[in-house]
């Protein structure tokens, strides 16, 4: 009888270390995760201070609007590659539009949103002062052939952000690539710096005229 009952107690203090030892091990792994977790999170925000550093970097001293925006494009383009890149900028009357070359551009044929803008619907988009994406861009006016549209993911960047835009940034990918939200993060950190560049290019602009 006292052998069982060793026996007994042993089996109770075997499974008793064993549930501990999940337990412990459950903790373990949790906290390796919430670690690795906070690396790629330290990595991201590197990589956006890298991002964001050599963007400034690139652009600083540029007086010449067009060189300034071609710069800038070709930057966010190294964080959205394959993107076609293009800047919308408001005028007195209207909109002008600084298409820059990709890469690796979608075709000509899905590049035709551009060709959709209209000066209200540049208006709508700048005075909602965020991203939006071609859902947005429908619901303030956007009209274009949905087949070919839904092919393509398209956001608007903003360019400035106390009250309404100067303009924004239209990107374009293939509907497949898409877009990410560590690389819109990342080109949004950059946008503010980059629409007062612009200001003061332009301000030198009609000082000149």
């Amino acid at each position: 009888m006292e052998q069982k009952e060793r026996h007994r107690r042993l089996r109770l203090l075997v499974g008793k270390l064993n549930k501990e030892r999940k337990v412990q091990a459950k903790k373990i792994d949790i906290l390796c995760n919430d670690f690795i977790s906070a690396q790629r999170n330290f990595i991201k925000r590197l990589g956006a201070i890298g991002f964001a550093a050599g963007f400034y970097e690139s652009i600083v001293g540029k007086t010449d609007l067009n060189e300034l925006l071609n710069s800038a494009g070709k930057l966010i383009e190294t964080e959205a590659f394959g993107a076609a890149i293009t800047f919308v900028l408001r005028q007195t009357e209207g909109f002008k539009l600084h298409m820059l070359k990709s890469e690796k551009p979608i075709s000509l044929q899905d590049r035709c949103l551009e060709n959709c803008f209209t000066s209200e619907l540049v208006d709508n988009i700048c005075k909602s002062n965020k991203v939006c994406t071609l859902d947005d861009m429908f619901t303030m006016g956007l009209q274009g052939n949905p087949t070919i549209l839904k092919r393509i993911c398209a956001v608007t960047v903003p360019l400035g952000r106390a009250g309404s835009s100067i303009g924004f940034v239209l990107i374009c990918r293939s509907a497949e690539e898409g877009l990410t939200v560590d690389e819109l993060n990342n080109i949004l950190a950059i946008t503010p710096g980059l629409a007062r560049a612009i200001k003061s290019c332009q301000a030198l602009c009609h000082l000149c005229d």
